[in-house]
């Protein structure tokens, strides 16, 4: 099934190969039109956008949410989140008894929080399988785009915004909330996204059990990602990206690693060996490619908590229509990469 086609637009020009000025149009209203159905929370992140579309399964999450007696968040924290509310899809199984996983996921440049939501699909399934689902937003630039300060490649086009900080209080202010399992915190994103994703895995590999990044990519600069410990790396690239070529390339004047590159980097962090190997079966993921498109490759001999791993679209654009197997795919994967 196709997903909506404002959804789709707004996500088009996630991380796009030039810098955003203003006559890119400044406004991601189609996706927030289209972010009403089951795509979870849908609370902007900035502190004077509006409220809350209707999901029984989503809360706001402010900074006083905790109640009386809960400690404030160290370094600032508190302030990062009251400027900037997320949301969170709370599955109907919590109980405050058992902690649950929970999945970060990041928009793409110009998108939101809500509609990549509805394009993973993760807010359905988590209400189906029991972890927490956080949805935060990017700040606005200049053209009122969102976007995430990842690598020098994509997408804060200078803008000063520290958010890392902020995702690492979001962090924060989750476990203080809920029960959350330490040992199975995951972040994934699209895009811009998921080039942040990769930013968080290479400065937060302490708090990070597994990243999956569709059609991102890490630092080209090695010296710029120094993880303190091993990480769980997917990469999931379309062959036939044309925004972020699954080659690598370059995003106006700053180059960026292909995806073969990408994991590659991390499996010699991680210490695996360079040698790959084939995994089966190949996964049919793309409704408009025929068959199994999605061969997958792993690098051997990693160190517990450290995969590196490949899923390689043939003939995938930037934007995939994934099939109802997505979701649960991306996920299982997570699942089976918690930190040791």
């Amino acid at each position: 099934m196709r997903r909506p086609l404002l959804v789709l637009l707004a996500l088009l020009s996630a991380c796009d190969s030039t810098p955003p000025t203003t006559s890119d149009g400044g406004s991601d209203a189609g996706a927030h039109d289209a972010g009403g159905g089951d795509g979870g929370a849908t609370q902007d992140g900035g502190p004077d956008d509006g409220g809350t579309l209707p999901d029984a399964g989503a809360q706001d999450a402010g900074a006083g949410d905790a109640g009386p007696g809960d400690a404030g968040l160290p370094d600032g924290g508190d302030a990062l989140i009251a400027a900037r509310p997320y949301d969170v899809t709370v599955p109907p199984q919590y109980d405050g008894g058992a902690a649950l996983p929970m999945v970060v996921l990041l928009h793409g440049y110009s998108a939101d929080a809500a509609s990549q939501d509805l394009y993973f699909g993760l807010s359905a399934l988590a209400r189906q399988r029991g972890f927490f689902v956080v949805l935060p937003n990017g700040t606005r630039n200049a053209s009122l785009l969102r976007f995430w300060n990842a690598t020098d490649a994509c997408c804060a086009f200078g803008e000063p915004v520290d958010d890392v900080a902020y995702l690492t209080a979001v962090m924060d202010d989750m476990q203080r909330r809920f029960r959350v399992d330490p040992k199975r915190v995951y972040f994934t994103g699209h895009s811009n996204g998921g080039f942040m994703s990769h930013r968080m895995a290479c400065e937060r590999a302490d708090r990070i059990a597994a990243i999956v990044s569709l059609a991102g990519a890490v630092w080209k600069d090695e010296a710029k990602c120094t993880p303190s410990q091993p990480v769980n790396v997917l990469q999931v690239h379309g062959t036939l990206d044309a925004l972020v070529l699954y080659g690598g390339g370059f995003n106006a004047t700053i180059e960026y690693p292909g995806a073969v590159e990408t994991v590659a980097t991390w499996a010699a962090r991680n210490g695996c060996s360079a040698t790959t190997l084939a995994l089966q079966p190949d996964l049919d993921l793309v409704v408009d490619l025929l068959g199994a498109e999605t061969t997958r490759t792993a690098h051997d001999a990693c160190p517990a908590g450290g995969a590196a791993e490949l899923w390689r679209l043939a003939g995938g654009s930037h934007l995939p229509t994934f099939n109802s197997s997505w979701a649960g795919a991306l996920y299982d994967w997570l699942l089976a990469h918690p930190k040791p």
